[in-house]
């Protein structure tokens, strides 16, 4: 590789991981899952670039959907015509501000080297010798992004990015970075880097988010009995900031969950308004239980998910036993420590399929348990 690539520095664990992949030439699909702001396309054109300046590849050959914000749908180079470029340009423009003088991408440009492709005129197309970047996988279905990968010709390298929870279309349960990433994961010569909320390094993607998640939970559809809920918690609360209310008694049911630890619905308030749902001594949310007949707990929105998981798990303790807890591709991925990994799954799974289906209901997200090793400190020496 070039300098271009090499002078760029990882800000995270994800970003040092996608560093390498890219350097590593046995990898001829690279797939790059995550938030936005996590450093996928930066580090994608970056590795472009400098793979066409260094002589390595011939092209660097960039598609990325235009979607309308305003109707979801996606926009062709035949729909707006030279805006289209205009747009392309703009966005590569937006990635590399202080890392290269645009004069120098202006030339590559010129030459043939940087090619904007719509990803709606592909087939029948072949990229030798190329570096093939598609951005924003979860915007176009999934047989589109297959057919991207069905391009690539010899000495050619696939680079594919996605956000399959936050930017993906909603009601659409399979986008095309979801279908995508499970397709390569096991695939040989493929590498699929999962990033999460701690990878996120762009100033203000992290609230971005925590506003975005925070947004889908007010337009949630309540049933009458979370409406039961908040109505009934504005009386005696007037001043909690409440989001939205999740209730789970059927999947209690379902899910044969008979712990006293696990309460019939949960509210959930914006940070710093939790002490103002429960009251000085809880006075204030067992008012609210008495007249709904249900068992409840507050818990405020934040990134840090594991006093959510408390709140709903089965298992009291559980949470001293949790490693971390971040997205990995379309799921929340738990890492539970060994040691505990049985009480977190439950018999026959109905702890973690309880939790996946509250949280499935609350954000549309699924939930995922990952045993790991806990690391023991390491022995003094006498």
């Amino acid at each position: 590789m070039g300098e271009l690539f090499e002078k760029l520095e990882p800000l995270s664990i994800g970003q040092e991981e996608i560093k390498k992949a890219l350097k590593n030439k046995n990898y001829e699909i690279v797939g790059l899952f995550g938030p936005t702001g996590t450093g996928k396309s930066l580090f994608s054109v970056m590795y472009g670039i400098d793979a066409v300046m260094s002589g390595e590849y011939k092209r660097f050959i960039l598609s990325r959907p235009v979607v309308d914000v305003t109707t979801g749908r996606e926009l062709t180079a035949a729909d707006l015509g030279e805006m289209y470029y205009k747009i392309a340009i703009s966005y590569l423009r937006d990635i590399l501000e202080g890392f290269i003088e645009w004069s120098k991408v202006e030339e590559l440009i010129r030459a043939g080297k940087i090619v904007f492709a719509d990803t709606h005129y592909l087939r029948g197309r072949t990229f030798d010798d190329s570096v093939i970047f598609l951005d924003d996988a979860q915007s176009i279905p999934p047989e589109s992004s297959i057919e991207i990968m069905m391009r690539i010709g010899r000495n050619s390298r696939f680079i594919i990015a996605g956000d399959p929870v936050f930017q993906k279309p909603q009601g659409f349960e399979r986008d095309g970075a979801t279908v995508v990433r499970e397709v390569l994961i096991g695939e040989e010569k493929a590498k699929v880097i999962d990033l999460g909320l701690k990878d996120i390094v762009r100033p203000g993607a992290r609230r971005g988010i925590r506003l975005l998640i925070e947004t889908r939970m007010r337009n949630r559809k309540l049933s009458d009995t979370e409406k039961n809920i908040i109505d009934t918690a504005k009386v005696h609360a007037p001043d909690a900031d409440i989001i939205t209310v999740v209730e789970f008694i059927d999947e209690k049911k379902t899910f044969n969950i008979q712990s006293e630890n696990v309460p019939d619905a949960i509210i959930i308030v914006k940070e710093g308004y939790l002490g103002r749902l429960i009251g000085k001594g809880g006075e204030r949310i067992e008012a609210i239980e008495a007249d709904t007949g249900l068992k409840l707990r507050g818990v405020e929105l934040t990134l840090d998910f594991k006093p959510l998981i408390r709140a709903i798990h089965p298992v009291s303790w559980i949470h001293r036993h949790i490693a971390d807890i971040d997205f990995a591709g379309p799921e929340l991925a738990v890492k539970v420590y060994s040691d505990a990994f049985g009480a977190f799954v439950g018999q026959k799974g109905f702890h973690v399929k309880f939790i996946d289906a509250v949280m499935k209901k609350l954000m549309g997200v699924g939930v995922r348990a990952i045993e790991v090793e806990e690391a023991r400190p390491a022995k003094r020496r006498r």
